[in-house]
C-alpha cells in the first residue's frame, strides 16, 4: 500500500470516527499528494511521496514557531497538533550521533576543507540520509565541521 493509498485510508478512518481535526489536517495532506500526481500525469513514488509530507510538516514548524514568537498559542497549539498527525507518516529521523558520522563520512569523500565546500558537502548528506536527516541539524554539525 502506497503513502498515498495509507494516508486516504486514514483520513476516511477519522471523518468515520468524527475526527475532525485529523480529517481535516489529513485532507489537506492528500490533496497536495493528488496534486503533484496529476503535475505529474502518473502515480507518486513513496519517496515523492514523502518529500511533499516533509514539506507540510516544516511549514507546520515554522507557523508554529512565527506564532510562538507573537503569542497565539491557542493557532501555535492547533499547527503543533497537525505536526503530530503528520509526523506519523514520517520515518524515523536520524539522531544527532548517526548523522554526524554520516556528515564526516561525507567531508572526507568530498575532501571539503573549509565554509566554502558547504555547497559540495550538504547535498550529498540529504542524499545519503535518504530523507531521514533534519536539514537544520545537518547544516549546522556541516558548519561545525567545516570551521
Amino acid at each position: 500500500m502506497s503513502l498515498l493509498d495509507t494516508i486516504q485510508s486514514d483520513m476516511y478512518a477519522a471523518m468515520k470516527s468524527g475526527d475532525k481535526h485529523k480529517t481535516g489536517t489529513l485532507r489537506v495532506a492528500l490533496s497536495k499528494l493528488k496534486d503533484k500526481k496529476i503535475e505529474k500525469r502518473e502515480d507518486l513514488s513513496d519517496v515523492e511521496a514523502l518529500k511533499i509530507i516533509q514539506n507540510l510538516v516544516k511549514q507546520r514548524k515554522e507557523a508554529a514557531d512565527i506564532y510562538k514568537e507573537n503569542g497565539r498559542n491557542d493557532l501555535m497549539e492547533n499547527e503543533n497538533a497537525e505536526l503530530e498527525i503528520l509526523n506519523v507518516y514520517l520515518p524515523k529521523m536520524m539522531s544527532e550521533d548517526d548523522l554526524r558520522v554520516l556528515v564526516k563520512k561525507v567531508v572526507e569523500e568530498t575532501g571539503a576543507s573549509g565554509l566554502s565546500d558547504i555547497g559540495k558537502v550538504m547535498p550529498e548528506v540529504m542524499k545519503q540520509s535518504a530523507g531521514k536527516a533534519d536539514g537544520k541539524m545537518a547544516q549546522s554539525i556541516v558548519r561545525e565541521l567545516l570551521q
